[in-house]
């Protein structure tokens, strides 16, 4: 498998990997908590991963397979997002639900490491029907490849077991304590992992 980095995805390609990571994340505990109604989280789902999508498309930051049946979305070291728009954006595509969204970046922001410049990777999903068969530990490998070559770290947050699991065979280990939501909300797992 060579993975492909994405840097001008098409319409199509944004819809095809938003739709696969919504679908990917619907049970999620982290966007059950953002959006419990499951109706209306398969709804809003897609358009709150579209952002992210394009986000990481901005920075030639989307790794996928060839057959699009997996994704990893990251940011490289000194990516500075635009707060204002992205949180419109968010808005948008929330509606009532951004307030949720806002608490769980709230929170990563506090956590996350302002140390050394870093690889930060957000989120990675693989189509029903193709996961364990290491695909996304392909498309992590890529980002690793390149941040040990530039000489970085890489940050992630695990928010299922199956991410974590992920990590730690890529060679993470946890990062401080979890990131814990309110409201007896779930976890949040930040991982580090030096470069090589």
């Amino acid at each position: 498998m060579s993975p492909t980095l994405s840097p001008n995805l098409s319409r199509s390609q944004v819809a095809h990997l938003s739709t696969l990571l919504a679908t990917t994340f619907h049970e999620d505990a982290l966007t059950r908590w953002m959006i419990p109604d499951e109706r209306l989280r398969a709804e809003l789902l897609p358009g709150f991963f579209r952002v992210f999508v394009e986000l990481s498309a901005a920075y030639d930051a989307v790794l996928t397979t060839p057959d699009g049946d997996a994704v990893l979305l990251f940011l490289p070291p000194g990516a500075e997002p635009d707060e204002a728009a992205l949180d419109a954006a968010f808005a948008e595509a929330l509606g009532e639900h951004a307030d949720a969204l806002r608490t769980i970046a709230r929170l990563q922001a506090e956590a996350h490491p302002h140390g050394p410049p870093h690889y930060y990777v957000s989120f990675g999903a693989v189509r029903a029907g193709r996961q364990q068969s290491g695909l996304i530990t392909a498309l992590l490998c890529e980002v690793l490849n390149r941040a040990d070559a530039e000489g970085v770290p890489v940050y992630a947050e695990a928010s299922s077991p199956g991410g974590e699991a992920a990590c730690r065979r890529a060679g993470f280990e946890l990062l401080g304590g979890d990131i814990a939501l309110p409201a007896d909300g779930p976890v949040l797992r930040p991982m580090w992992r030096n470069s090589r």
